[in-house]
């Protein structure tokens, strides 16, 4: 690192930490090369795909010579004054999470290539706006600000909500990109009155000072509790929009099935994805800052929601006719799974562990693999059925076209988690992390998670009796061979993973231990009450404690 930033000029001041954040950067110059490309090159559909390949691998580089400088000199945090501890965080997990968003990128443009380069004539446009709300979600990953959640949650929607709407001469498309866009409206303007409450109580928008400082308060009652509980509850409103949690959820089916598949499959990982990562890395900072202690209560509010979620998400995708419709309940439902952990991360005995979060990497890894695998045969079946994603139509398919048939049947296995698939493992891990917390509340959930999976089996198998024991007269699909090799190739991985679980367990550990927790300023001048009377101009509460400091 020092190496590098020697090279940069001494009046640029904030080198470093441009260079820390290199691969945003990137990000950004690709966005702007895709935009820039028509005036030289065209608006060739394939041409467009593979310049956004080549900018996706670019930062891909620079996202892994970030953790190089990672892993030899710690994580860092920049963009702002020191005393602020950073709007954005460069550590393990940010990374972690960015790399696998470019791989799931690039994934999404081969599947896209192979069903909709063809039709497609505004191609500069989608691959702005995917790499556009991708590079959103990789931000909300990466701070502990909530000012900058709330930037990266509407950097994330707001192209969401026009690609969902992609296909202009589609009337589903335009009312669920309606629908999507009120909901997200909705939420957001809750989490912007939550962020302006723990401003105006506060006097600081970053998180882990005030989690240095809830604790009296929270431990005090009155108003003043009432205040900071509301004001945390609507943030969360806000994220758990990103995950789809129940109630929040209603936007879900709608977009997936009104949007392009492949922007379903998009949507079903990414965006929950990087929900669900926030909301672990928030309820760590609190634990390590706070205590654990006083968020008893916020785990049983999290364990119920993960309840809820996943019941209503198996329950509800029992009587859908349209395939689409019932994996997007279906993603609901795995949401549900992987917010149980962060339930566990409020109680479990260590915090310095992190074991939840090891969980959730390694099932989000999973889960990429096993809605780009279902949903890219949907994309391909669909293409050639003239856009009917009923369940009906791959009657027959395991007979008429194979080569999509197996691996589809590999995927739906593994979302319901039992042998010889990946999904099993990752559920393996949850339940054990579960167990290994050693809480009535704990055994509750994985009870509840162990019931839900059986639930989900009927479903699952409905699209599987009618790939091989339902005859049709249709004649075999041909599809692209960019697409069947994809399918394929994530069908074949769900077993390798399996077989081969321990790596992908030792690197989800490796990115999840020592999570960068900067150390807290104190939000008045060494301790003192008068000192935050001033910036906190409320009656009752009580005196900051010393802020802890993070692993």
């Amino acid at each position: 690192m020092t190496e590098l930033i020697a090279e940069i000029p001494a009046w640029f001041p904030k080198a470093a930490e441009f260079m820390t954040f290199s691969p945003e950067l990137a990000w950004v110059g690709t966005l702007c090369l895709i935009m820039l490309a028509p005036l030289a090159i065209g608006r060739d559909a394939r041409m467009i795909a593979g310049l956004a390949v080549v900018g996706i691998a670019v930062t891909a580089f620079f996202t892994l010579k970030v953790m190089g400088i990672i892993s030899t000199e710690g994580p860092k945090t920049g963009l702002t004054p020191d005393l602020a501890g950073g709007m954005l965080i460069a550590d393990n997990l940010s990374l972690f999470f960015k790399m696998l968003l470019l791989v799931f990128l690039v994934g999404i443009s081969i599947l896209w290539m192979s069903v909709s380069a063809a039709q497609e004539d505004d191609a500069p446009e989608f691959f702005v706006l995917l790499i556009g709300s991708a590079l959103g979600m990789s931000l909300m990953v990466s701070t502990h600000n909530i000012l900058m959640m709330v930037i990266a949650i509407e950097f994330a929607s707001l192209p969401s909500y026009a690609i969902v709407g992609f296909n202009k001469h589609k009337r589903i498309s335009a009312e669920a990109s309606l629908k999507y866009m009120i909901f997200g409206a909705v939420s957001a303007a809750v989490m912007l009155y939550g962020a302006s409450l723990i401003y105006g109580f506060f006097g600081t928008l970053d998180v882990t000072q005030i989690a240095a400082n809830v604790g009296p308060v929270l431990a005090g009652g009155g108003a003043n509790q009432l205040l900071v509980g509301l004001a945390m509850f609507c943030v969360f409103v806000g994220i758990a929009f990103k995950i789809s949690a129940v109630p929040f959820h209603f936007w879900c089916p709608d977009a997936f099935q009104g949007a392009k598949t492949e922007v379903t499959a998009w949507l079903s990982v990414a965006s929950k994805a990087a929900g669900l990562l926030l909301l672990m890395r928030l309820v760590n900072v609190f634990c390590v800052n706070a205590g654990a202690e006083v968020l008893h209560g916020v785990a049983v509010v999290i364990a119920v929601i993960a309840t809820l979620t996943c019941t209503l998400g198996n329950l509800a995708a029992y009587k859908q006719t349209s395939i689409k419709r019932m994996l997007a309940y279906s993603s609901i439902a795995h949401a549900g799974y992987m917010m149980a952990a962060a339930a566990i991360l409020v109680d479990a005995g260590t915090v310095e562990s992190f074991t939840a979060i090891s969980t959730v990497l390694a099932y989000v890894v999973v889960y990429m693999l096993m809605n780009l695998g279902a949903f890219g045969v949907v994309a391909l079946v669909e293409s050639k059925n003239g856009d009917d994603d009923s369940i009906t139509a791959f009657a027959g398919l395991g007979w008429t076209s194979p080569a999509l048939a197996i691996p589809m049947l590999f995927c739906l296995v593994s979302l319901v988690g039992i042998p010889p698939f990946a999904g099993f493992i990752t559920k393996w891990y949850l339940l054990a992390a579960l167990g290994e917390a050693a809480s009535g509340l704990y055994w509750a959930l994985a009870i509840v998670i162990v019931i839900n999976t059986l639930i989900s089996l009927w479903y699952y198998m409905r699209v599987v009796v009618q790939m091989f024991l339902k005859e049709s007269d249709k004649p075999a699909i041909e599809v692209p061979m960019s697409g069947t090799l994809l399918v394929n190739a994530c069908g074949i991985l769900l077993i390798v993973i399996l077989v081969f679980s321990n790596p992908l367990k030792e690197r989800a550990d490796r990115y999840s231990a020592g999570l960068f927790s900067p150390v807290p300023t104190k939000l008045a001048d060494q301790g003192s009450a008068d000192s935050l009377a001033q910036s906190i101009p409320l009656d009752n509460i009580a005196a900051p404690q010393e802020g802890k400091h993070g692993g």
